[in-house]
């Protein structure tokens, strides 16, 4: 929703779609559907509300295909040892995941996200996470916002 306001009438000429990955199959089905209770998209603008989501019953509301559609859902494990991304990206998102592995397994990680980033890209993690960005090749923007240098 975002990218779709912040591009508006450039968006054509950009590659505004977003690759979302889990290790968990569950997960992956329940964010291709798109189903949100009003109760969580009450916080969004009337606008974004009208705009991107069609009522789905009393309850429910769904993302609209055209939004649905500019995302690539793929099943995707961290641990593995070589990624398979063709392109860096701009921005990469890994919240709340580090939280769960030991020192060594996350520096690994941040070097490859690290890697996959393109020079100048952001790596947003966690709230209660923080890397050693001076170590890792990034620079401390604010809290859990880092800049890849």
């Amino acid at each position: 929703m975002i990218i779709d306001e912040f591009f508006s009438s450039d968006k054509a000429s950009w590659d505004t779609r977003l690759l979302a990955t889990d290790i968990s199959e569950k997960a992956l089905a329940a964010a291709r559907r798109g189903v949100y209770s009003k109760d969580r998209i009450e916080p969004l603008p009337n606008a974004w509300k009208l705009k991107y989501f069609v009522k789905l019953d009393a309850d429910n509301y769904v993302v609209a295909e055209r939004l649905k559609n500019e995302v690539i859902f793929r099943k995707f494990n961290l641990m593995e040892k070589d990624y398979p991304f063709r392109r860096k990206f701009h921005a990469i998102f890994c919240r709340n995941v580090m939280i769960y592995f030991d020192n060594e397994t996350k520096s690994r990680l941040i070097s490859k996200l690290h890697e996959c980033l393109e020079p100048g890209g952001y790596l947003f993690v966690g709230q209660s996470e923080a890397i050693s960005h001076k170590a890792d090749g990034f620079k401390f923007v604010k809290p859990s916002v880092y800049k890849k240098i």
